[in-house]
């Protein structure tokens, strides 16, 4: 159990696949790699880089966005060109575990950011879709051997985040709890224990504190700079602190650069030492040469605020 600064999660997230979003072409100029496409968008050279980086800042965990860009076994019509091959993947992982790093695996099953899913994104919540969650995430365990988690994302399923969609699903209610248990009971059932975005809170908090089982790892993500219980979004640390919950908070550089530094200040001093599990930042880019300084800031930040504390 993470208790002190010096064995934290300080985690990265990184994408492999990044069809994670619009399922419809959309201008580039307002929402540059929002859309889907049909081939991957991945910098090798750029990712090697990175996780370097990553393990010179002191960082431990890598959090790897899947989605399209492996070429499932059990699943090989979800990939495209240029996705990974198993083969492929292993030999990354082994680079991060050179490195020192846990890498941890990422399949963003909402549908809001399924499109990675093929056309099992328009059969969610069908026997076919749970068939192909289960096998997904039982071959992805075996790929990662066990790894101590498996982030299952579940955020932003609203009709709010699909406007532009072409196809929208949103799951209301109990359909949504229904599916989100099958979800974590596939990763349990491989002995992994299941991560998940928290924002569901922020909407329907009593709901949420009923049902969220204290044994999924939470990460609320909050990309601004002003901080306090009474901050809509941000306070959502000290609710899941008050109820029990073990955290990993999230920021990220995507709104200010001061706001990585800002979220390990607040939240390593509201939530406490037994639930506080680590931390994880953002960029919110592909891994693409084009953003390759978006990436590089990020791992810097989290580097810094990791120094910070261990400082204390």
């Amino acid at each position: 159990m993470a208790n002190d600064s010096s064995n934290l999660i300080w985690a990265n997230l990184l994408h492999l696949g990044y069809n994670m979003w619009s399922d419809r072409e959309m201008p580039e100029r307002d929402t540059p790699y929002i859309s889907a496409k049909p081939y991957l968008r991945f910098d090798e050279p750029l990712w090697r880089d990175l996780v370097k980086q990553m393990a010179d800042q002191g960082l431990n965990t890598i959090v790897l966005d899947l989605g399209e860009g492996l070429r499932y076994d059990s699943h090989p019509e979800l990939a495209v060109r240029g996705s990974w091959t198993p083969a492929k993947l292993a030999e990354e992982l082994a680079y991060v575990h050179e490195l020192g790093m846990q890498p941890i695996p990422k399949l963003n099953f909402s549908a809001c950011h399924d499109a990675w899913l093929g056309e099992y994104a328009r059969c969610v919540s069908t026997p076919k879709y749970y068939a192909v969650c289960r096998d997904l995430i039982d071959e992805v365990c075996e790929l990662f051997d066990t790894p101590p988690y498996f982030h299952l994302g579940m955020d932003e399923e609203t009709a709010q985040h699909q406007r532009y969609y072409g196809y929208v699903v949103i799951r209301q209610f109990d359909l949504w709890w229904h599916d989100l248990f099958l979800l974590l009971d596939a990763v349990e059932k491989r002995g992994v224990r299941p991560w998940v975005w928290s924002d569901y809170v922020w909407h329907h908090p009593e709901t949420f504190l009923e049902k969220m089982p204290k044994s999924v790892l939470q990460s609320n993500w909050y990309y601004q700079t002003a901080f306090g219980p009474d901050v809509e979004r941000a306070n959502a640390y000290d609710l899941l602190e008050a109820h029990g919950y073990d955290q990993v908070p999230t920021g990220s550089n995507w709104v200010s650069p001061d706001n990585m530094g800002m979220t390990v200040d607040y939240a390593s001093g509201v939530i406490a030492k037994s639930r506080l599990y680590g931390f994880m930042q953002t960029p919110w880019k592909p891994t693409l040469e084009e953003v390759r300084q978006r990436h590089e800031d990020a791992i810097a930040q989290l580097g810094a605020a990791r120094e910070k504390l261990l400082q204390r």
